[in-house]
């Protein structure tokens, strides 16, 4: 019999971390998706596979590996095998790395390193008990050392090529998060026929839209609940109808409801 799905998460107060979700699953798929944040994970038992501008990766349970994954690329993920997978994932602040380091991560975001995967693992541990902030910055702050030297290596002189229309419609999507846009008011906007604004926008990030708009708010879901608001305001408060729409989406990105998402929150005490 597969073993039941778990899944806690919790928002500690650690500057650079912005979230931390702990999950053991068997059926559930990630959709594609983006976060506004880096994604340092590890897996500790089974194996991840996941699509990652479009390139298809791995993560295997091992005590060798850590896969990065950048802010605003759209990934998905499963499990590799019929048993499931189970997982630590760090959610950082974007300025912990940078842009510039987002175009390394993307070529290469599984890193062979036991002594990154076990200075990670630590950390979990550290912020898994209240009191422990101080020891979880100083951890935090060799994991970033040590992703430096491995992405700084990987970054060209190569100039960035120019904004496309895809970039300008993501980054209209982004501006108006809670109000939404349709994609007449885009187009206008964008000076662009509707369709070609969604061929350009899917070519451009391998997900329309709307798939887009819609995975940035339930991230923005995410921290709220974690910070306490019911899901029936949260739900408002991120551009959803109402508490049923969000629950909708949210159950299909993460495999559990909003509100089951907010009661396993808290670490343990000191």
């Amino acid at each position: 019999m597969p073993r039941r799905q778990q899944i806690s998460a919790w928002r500690p107060r650690v500057p650079g971390v912005v979230e931390v979700l702990h999950a053991r699953l068997t059926e559930h798929a990630y959709p594609m998706h983006v976060h506004d944040a880096w994604t340092l994970l590890i897996v500790d038992d089974g194996a991840v596979r996941y699509d990652l501008d479009r390139r298809e990766h791995g993560t295997p349970g091992d005590t060798a590996t850590v896969s990065l994954l950048p802010p605003q690329v759209p990934h998905n993920g499963s499990a590799a095998t019929a048993h499931g997978f189970r997982k630590r994932v760090l959610y950082l602040d974007p300025a912990v790395l940078g842009e510039r380091f987002i175009g390394p991560a993307v070529d290469g975001p599984d890193l062979a390193d036991p002594l990154l995967r076990r200075r990670v693992g630590e950390l979990h541990t550290a912020l898994a008990h209240r009191g422990g902030e101080l020891e979880a910055e100083s951890r935090l702050a060799l994991i970033t050392e040590r992703l430096h030297g491995h992405l700084r290596p990987r970054l060209t002189t190569t100039p960035p090529p120019p904004r496309g229309l895809a970039n300008h419609l993501r980054d209209l999507l982004d501006e108006r998060l809670l109000p939404g846009v349709t994609l007449d008011e885009a187009a206008r906007l964008l000076h662009a026929h509707p369709t070609h604004l969604v061929r350009a926008f899917a070519a451009a990030f391998g997900i329309p839209p709307h798939r887009y708009l819609t995975a940035r708010r339930v991230d923005r879901a995410r921290r709220l609940l974690l910070d306490g608001l019911p899901p029936a305001e949260v739900a408002t408060a991120v551009g959803f109808h109402d508490q049923p729409h969000l629950t909708r989406h949210f159950r299909r990105h993460l495999g559990t409801t909003p509100g089951r998402y907010a009661r396993n929150t808290a670490p343990r005490g000191g």
